[in-house]
């Protein structure tokens, strides 16, 4: 038999129960044909020697911003690494203008007023940027920071007259004036009405830039958690036509589901008779596309953000006594959109960091299944932060898929462990309680609130250790082995996709990636120091960092 592709004298862990090992891998078609003895005799277009090195299936991120990964690479990185302290971040600010026209906005992201002491402030910026117009936003990508001229662009000549909005925060100084800071997409939205939609060749641009930098460190699948919408997450209401562009030009390097986000849903009228319809237009919902891009959940944000302390919680957080957060929706209007998008065959993913938002959500999934029974309609929780022994168990029984982040264990918890305290710590971004629970875990990181790196977030998965060395949570720790099958397996499950992708074996899809030591066998602390090699995808290199030999 003559195949597209042979992948040779290689270390493969397969992940698949009985044969967990192979040297040789066969490809015709985008998908694997057969493993080792399968495969002898077999020639083929390309052969590549792989001298002996380890190889996974294909890291597969379950929530990654791709789309504003890649914005962010082309933007003012304001994070803690390229701007360690306020004054360094204003400076930067005042090093990018330097460079643009005299009336452009200065864009940037990643700060974290937990690292740098505290947040920018809108006469900062004026100072820094000499009165320019200036948006830049946090980490969590649940805060922004606007200039005094960002604001008059938005209608708000006078900092006073900036409006509270509904499910988000404007913080303001003694006298009332705006100070800049703007918490939840809610309230953004009063800035970045401004900014949205992008041009078309901005978006396919962002989006082709963030493929590139997912396959970079090993990635072969992203879940995208939020299109549709002109604030927040996503661009506009043509955000899958700029995943289609930039799939017809042959940049969308890495597979892709989308999510639409939940106010992009709408009513279509009856579907049929007695049935009205909600939802995207010709009936359009989850599982429609193909194996390179396709309608995955809706999204919903039920809260906010934990470092930003925004999240609902059941109680006060630790350093913010009366503060327990909120809701982005009020519980009926949050339980309306649930069960309207469930009973239309929608797998749903709604956004609950805090323990009082997951009560909420919860319910309405519990509600939603006892109205309109589905047979493994998979919703997902996103983040699922703060969870209890009991919402742990609830989890469990309905069958849901929490999707927690590795990563955010190091780079952010530190400030999780402040805003938590000692004792609700020991509820943060559980891991082994899940998978104890018989649930199925994925693997993520929301990137770019984290570095996008799959190995590192693995490396936190088993290690539980903040940036400072403190443990978070240890008892959640869980081996190598399962965090990289949260990774693989997982993050197919969580869409409904673990039929072909997350294992090495014959029919699955030729999704693999290449390490510079296996990951299995190298001590737990030394797992952030592994890298990638190389990236195939469909038997096809999307990445090579000159780990492949070539034989023909």
């Amino acid at each position: 038999m003559h195949l597209d592709a042979l992948f040779r004298n290689g270390r493969f862990t397969t992940l698949v129960p009985g044969r967990p090992a192979a040297h040789t891998l066969g490809v015709f078609g985008g998908r694997i044909v057969g493993l080792d003895d399968d495969v002898t005799g077999c020639t083929a277009d390309t052969v590549v020697d792989l001298a002996g090195a380890p190889a996974v299936p294909g890291f597969n991120d379950a929530h990654h911003h791709l789309s504003m990964v890649g914005k962010g690479l082309r933007e003012l990185d304001v994070s803690y690494e390229a701007a360690p302290g306020l004054e360094a971040l204003y400076r930067a600010v005042a090093e990018r203008c330097s460079t643009l026209p005299a009336d452009a906005w200065v864009f940037g992201a990643g700060y974290d007023q937990n690292k740098i002491g505290a947040h920018p402030t809108a006469e900062g910026l004026d100072r820094a940027a000499a009165g320019r117009p200036v948006w830049l936003v946090h980490n969590s990508h649940h805060m922004a920071v606007a200039s005094t001229e960002a604001f008059r662009r938005a209608g708000f000549p006078d900092l006073a007259a900036v409006p509270d909005v509904a499910g988000g925060h404007v913080e303001r100084d003694a006298d009332g004036r705006a100070t800049g800071l703007l918490q939840e997409t809610t309230a953004m939205h009063l800035v970045e009405r401004l900014l949205r939609p992008e041009p078309a060749a901005e978006w396919t641009a962002n989006i082709a830039r963030g493929a590139r930098a997912a396959v970079e460190v090993g990635l072969t699948s992203v879940t995208e958690p939020g299109i549709g919408v002109v604030h927040g997450i996503g661009n506009g209401p043509a955000d899958l036509d700029a995943y289609l562009r930039t799939r017809e030009r042959g940049e969308l390097a890495v597979r892709m589901t989308v999510m639409p986000y939940i106010t992009a849903l709408h009513d279509c009228g009856a579907f049929e008779p007695g049935n009205e319809w909600y939802g995207l237009d010709l009936g359009l919902r989850s599982g429609f596309g193909d194996e390179w891009l396709r309608v995955g959940p809706t999204k919903i944000m039920a809260d906010g953000s934990l470092i930003g302390r925004s999240a609902a919680m059941c109680c006060d957080y630790h350093d913010a006594p009366g503060n327990k957060g909120f809701l982005q929706f009020e519980r009926e209007e949050l339980s309306r959109y649930i069960l309207d998008a469930h009973r239309c065959n929608w797998q749903i993913a709604t956004h609950a960091i805090g323990d009082a938002a997951l009560d909420a959500v919860l319910d309405a999934y519990e509600e939603a299944q006892l109205r309109y029974p589905r047979p493994d309609a998979r919703h997902r929780v996103e983040h699922a932060a703060v969870t209890s022994e009991r919402q742990v168990a609830r989890i469990a029984a309905m069958g849901l898929v929490p999707v927690p982040q590795g990563r955010f264990l190091s780079e952010i918890g530190d400030g999780l462990l402040t805003a938590l305290g000692p004792e609700r710590a020991l509820l943060a971004y559980r891991m082994r309680s899940f998978l104890d629970a018989g649930v199925e875990l994925p693997g993520s990181t929301d990137a770019p609130v984290v570095a996008p790196d799959p190995l590192l977030s693995i490396h936190d998965m088993v290690n539980r250790r903040t940036a400072s060395g403190a443990p978070i949570a240890p008892a959640e720790a869980v081996t190598a082995y399962e965090a990289l099958r949260a990774y693989t397996t997982g993050s197919a499950y969580a869409v409904h996709e673990e039929h072909i992708k997350g294992t090495l074996a014959r029919g699955m899809l030729a999704d693999f990636t290449l390490l510079s030591d296996d990951l299995l066998a190298v001590a737990p602390e030394r797992i952030s120091e592994l890298t990638v090699g190389a990236t195939v995808i469909g038997g096809r290199v999307a990445h090579d960092a000159g780990a492949l030999t070539r034989v023909c």
